[in-house]
């Protein structure tokens, strides 16, 4: 990091957190704390929503996703659009005319108040621990830069965070919301310029989507149905529609985000621009990630991406066989260059023999790379039991640390730490409505005054920011973020959302079988994690469809209809 990048890193997240405070100073009641006062236009809804959803974790670790495994990971968002046009029918629509706080005030007025706490609590566990997330994403970000410990820059991020989000409140998040997807833009469109800037001369456009297609990286879809495939076309459509109806129309961190909408017309039009949006969004991040990979196919990459990790192992008394394991490595990138452009000659001559010959030793030479990269995570782990070896959160940050010049790294770095604020105030305004509204208000203090609600709610904001800090200081083991998270929220999502699909679609089934059929639901969610190889996205299909058929069939045994 050079002086510039600093200046334009710490000058934007300044002013971002003392925009928001100041913008949303003197909040007087819950309803302008967690609602805006209703005032949102469409377009703020809509880049709230976004930028909830695109936390440091989407620019971090999605390009990283598409290095490792290619495109085929935005297939998980192919049900998306769909949600959106049934939650702008369903959801809107009755949020709006109930006058609701939260999602799940509804439950209690359709069912009862065991339910409205169960669906409270579900959400607050699965929400709470996935802030944890994203709060860690950036500071793993500041502590290769600054070579600080990853915990010390988890508070500091996650204090910022708590600094604004309980100052000012949803309205806070809004506002800042707008320029924070503003810097995303610029800083993600930055990034893709400069990895065809940075490519050889004789690598043009073509050559890289060629590379890429080649070397399995455009994989965008597939229409076979396999149950252990974990991304492909139908997982995507149906297992992601199930996510998107439960995150959009139950998770209070995006509901919370429409339900600022001056009207119903202006929280629908959020939502639908939403769903158009979204997937090309992804598509384009997902690129960016495999185009990286192709830039490290002619450029000699880290043998491993983790800087703090390949310095331990360097200092350590394996730091000679490391070093002889990285000479390889780089000798063998040198002829896997010379072979791609064998390949690259062939395509161009129309000579498929040829190509396929190239592309041939092309492969085996990536194997021979795999090889020794084995061998590197040997060694790491030799020299501590437990690092982490999954390096895919690292690979995006090498690009821009190495390879952008100075003041865009710092501009980069500020698109990925803003993400993260955006994501993480949500998160936190969200846990803290769910807390006061859901909670304490309607179970434990039911007749304070505003002003104490008000208190309350920025004291529930700092404690599930500790408890997001708290989490995060544990996460650092659990692989690719951006799947992390997604299989966390699947855990929760099947059994929250067959909850509301109930009510919204089956006036018939009471609380009582709703209830315990949640229970038996979350138990069956937890059973195919802990016993199956079921890929996650089934979750939420396994844990809404059986939530549904259990409560119709344990219904008539309690013998409760809704009037």
């Amino acid at each position: 990091m050079r002086t510039v990048d600093w200046i334009v890193l710490g000058a934007f997240l300044g002013f971002v957190a003392a925009y928001g405070v100041w913008k949303t100073r003197g909040k007087k009641d819950i309803q302008g704390f967690f609602l805006a006062n209703k005032s949102t236009p469409w377009y703020l809804v809509t880049i709230s929503i976004m930028a909830t959803q695109a936390s440091a974790i989407t620019f971090l670790s999605t390009p990283g996703q598409a290095y490792v495994d290619g495109m085929r990971f935005v297939q998980f968002y192919f049900g998306l659009p769909v949600a959106m046009v049934i939650l702008s029918i369903t959801a809107v629509p009755i949020y709006h005319r109930l006058k609701v706080y939260t999602a799940y005030e509804f439950l209690e007025q359709r069912f009862d108040l065991k339910n409205r706490a169960l669906g409270s609590i579900l959400f607050l566990i699965q929400r709470g621990l996935a802030a944890g997330f994203t709060i860690l994403a950036p500071a793993l970000i500041i502590s290769v830069i600054l070579g600080w410990d990853f915990r010390l820059t988890i508070f500091m991020t996650g204090g910022l965070v708590i600094l604004y989000t309980a100052s000012g409140g949803t309205d806070a998040v809004s506002k800042t919301h707008l320029l924070q997807m503003m810097i995303i833009t610029a800083g993600m469109g930055t990034a893709f310029y400069m990895i065809f800037r940075r490519l050889p001369e004789d690598v043009s456009f073509s050559n890289a989507v060629a590379v890429a297609g080649k070397l399995g990286r455009l994989n965008i879809i597939n229409f076979a149905f396999d149950w252990k495939d974990r991304y492909n076309f139908w997982s995507g459509l149906i297992g992601g529609a199930f996510v998107a109806l439960s995150y959009f129309g139950t998770d209070q961190s995006q509901v919370q985000r429409y339900l600022t909408g001056r009207s119903i017309a202006e929280s629908r039009k959020g939502l639908l621009a939403n769903g158009v949006l979204k997937v090309p969004m992804q598509f384009v991040i997902l690129f960016i990630g495999a185009m990286i990979f192709v830039f490290y196919q002619f450029v000699t990459p880290p043998l491993f991406f983790n800087p703090v990790e390949t310095a331990a192992v360097k200092a350590s008394s394996y730091g000679q066989a490391y070093t002889a394991l990285e000479s390889d490595y780089a000798r063998l990138n040198k002829e896997k260059q010379a072979e791609l452009r064998t390949m690259l000659s062939a395509i161009e001559g129309e000579k498929n023999a040829e190509a396929d010959d190239a592309l041939r030793k092309v492969l085996q030479t990536r194997e021979s790379e795999l090889g020794l990269r084995r061998e590197a995570l040997k060694l790491i782990k030799q020299r501590n039991p437990l690092a982490e070896t999954n390096d895919t959160n690292y690979i995006f940050l090498s690009f821009v640390t190495n390879y952008l010049p100075a003041g865009l790294l710092g501009l980069i770095l500020a698109a990925i730490l803003s993400a993260s604020m955006s994501a993480s105030a949500a998160e936190l305004n969200a846990l803290a409505s769910v807390t006061v509204v859901d909670l304490y208000k309607r179970i434990f203090r039911k007749n304070a005054s505003e002003r104490h609600y008000l208190r309350a709610s920025k004291a529930a904001t700092i404690f599930w920011g500790v408890y997001a800090i708290a989490f995060a200081q544990f996460a650092n083991h659990l692989g690719s973020l951006i799947e992390a998270v997604n299989i966390l929220g699947s855990l929760f999502y099947g059994t929250i959302l067959g909850m509301f699909l109930i009510a919204f679609y089956f006036k018939r089934v009471g609380g009582h079988a709703t209830f315990v059929a949640a229970l038996v639901a979350e138990a069956v969610v937890m059973a195919c994690f802990f016993f199956t190889e079921i890929p996650y996205l089934w979750f939420n299909v396994i844990g809404g469809v059986t939530l549904v058929a259990l409560a119709h069939l344990l219904n008539p045994l309690f013998r409760i209809r809704i009037r």
